[in-house]
């Protein structure tokens, strides 16, 4: 789809930690679909970005990129200061807060300001409750106006969140959107009156992209794919055990792992001291195009989410919801979000985390079963059509932006007609 802005489309500047990020593809995605709905979308990233590739929607994202300086001289931050001031003649009523905040979140919110008013933004939307969603409060304050933020899983459930922090960030947005029913609840219940304008829109999938196929019996060994980095919150040691588990039962089956991250080493290990060499392939990580063919192709996607020692965890695995989308048979944990949208025995198969042997058998149970399995696949593409359909996402996420800048218009209306008022009186 081509983005086509008017004068009446909302401006909106993301502010991220690192853009882009090859695993943070639901950032792509959401800002193309803004872009499709017509949303002039400007992205401001903290960080430069270190992976090594880029998945092919990128080319497709029109929006320019903006690098804020990581910077910590004192000459660049009062050179950044005295140029934001020009433009934002307001921003050394906020002083206090700058020199209350961490000297890269500040001088990041310094820069964004400037950038604010040089290109007319109107909203900054950041992604993840953290050092990207301090700097768009900071920036957005400077520049007197409106922003939200994406709360995801990491930003909520970390050993390392500041709770007092949060809260500020939830109690100052215009709104945050968060992932999951789960994630509402617990803000709500954490954060009080804080959370009250905390809302759920659940990750989406592009249906046309993701066609759905009902899977039957297929010939060779059974194949089950797994996608996602290679980190403890997503489980994959219990899905090794569990598919030596299966080979010892005497099934042939075939794992294709998919993905990079801190545990590989641990995981090839793992690999070779249970003997699946011949059984497991660990393809590293893999451009989108080929996600989708090896988990299209798959008999089960398995998603053995666990909680972290740290409590980090998943919120809602967008490539789960691609692989029921696909039509391939899921079985993952009852981990945050995650039963909203693998609801067990109605459109796939719950196991508790940490437990590869019960794993195991629902793998067994998705392959002999196959008549219930796509059965259930067809109710998961059901409710997928229902409640995550990524257009129906983009609108709702643009009539938040719009919201969050009408009410900025009419505090505005509001002052001016007071002054009016007393310049009268």
């Amino acid at each position: 789809m081509t983005a086509t802005t008017t004068d009446s489309a909302p401006r909106v500047g993301y502010v991220l930690k690192m853009y882009p990020r090859f695993s943070e593809t639901f950032i792509v995605h959401e800002i193309l679909q803004q872009e499709a709905a017509g949303t002039h979308v400007e992205i401001f990233s903290l960080r430069l970005p270190i992976d090594g590739r880029f998945h092919e929607s990128l080319a497709r994202v029109q929006a320019p990129v903006t690098y804020l300086s990581r910077e910590h001289k004192v000459s660049q931050f009062w050179t950044a200061l005295r140029e934001a001031a020009l433009e934002v003649p307001t921003i050394t009523d906020h002083l206090d807060e700058l020199l209350a905040a961490q000297e890269d979140e500040a001088l990041a919110a310094v820069q964004l300001a400037g950038a604010i008013r040089r290109s007319g933004l109107e909203h900054l939307h950041a992604h993840f409750g953290s050092i990207a969603a301090e700097v768009a409060r900071l920036a957005a304050r400077l520049a007197g106006i409106t922003w939200s933020f994406t709360a995801h899983a990491k930003d909520i459930f970390h050993e390392e969140v500041d709770p007092a922090s949060l809260a500020t960030r939830l109690r100052e947005a215009h709104t945050t959107v968060t992932v999951s029913d789960f994630n509402l609840r617990h803000l709500q219940e954490t954060f009080g009156d804080d959370a009250d304008r905390v809302v759920r829109l659940y990750n989406s999938v592009d249906l046309a992209a993701f066609p759905f196929t009902a899977k039957g019996v297929t010939p060779g060994p059974v194949r089950v794919a797994a996608v996602g980095r290679l980190v403890e919150k997503k489980g994959f040691g219990d899905l090794l055990t569990a598919v030596a588990a299966l080979v010892a039962d005497g099934r042939e089956v075939h794992l294709d792992l998919v993905g990079t991250g801190p545990l590989e080493a641990t995981l090839r290990e793992q690999v070779h001291t249970l003997g699946l060499g011949e059984v497991v392939t660990m393809h590293g990580a893999l451009p989108q195009t080929r996600v989708r063919e090896i988990v299209a192709a798959a008999d089960v996607f398995a998603a053995p989410c666990v909680i972290g020692a740290d409590g980090n965890r998943d919120g809602l695995p967008t490539v789960l919801l691609e692989a029921l989308a696909l039509g391939t048979p899921a079985v993952s944990t009852p981990v945050t979000g995650i039963p909203e949208i693998v609801r067990d025995e109605e459109t796939g198969l719950l196991v508790p985390e940490s437990d590869p042997s019960a794993l195991a058998a629902a793998i067994a149970r998705i392959v002999d079963e196959p008549a219930e399995s796509v059965r259930r696949a067809l109710a998961a593409r059901e409710l997928l059509e229902a409640d995550f359909d990524f257009r129906d996402h983009a609108v709702t996420l643009q009539g938040i932006f719009r919201r969050a800048i009408a009410s900025r218009t009419g505090e505005a209306a509001g002052r001016a007609a007071v002054s009016t008022s007393g310049a009268r009186a």
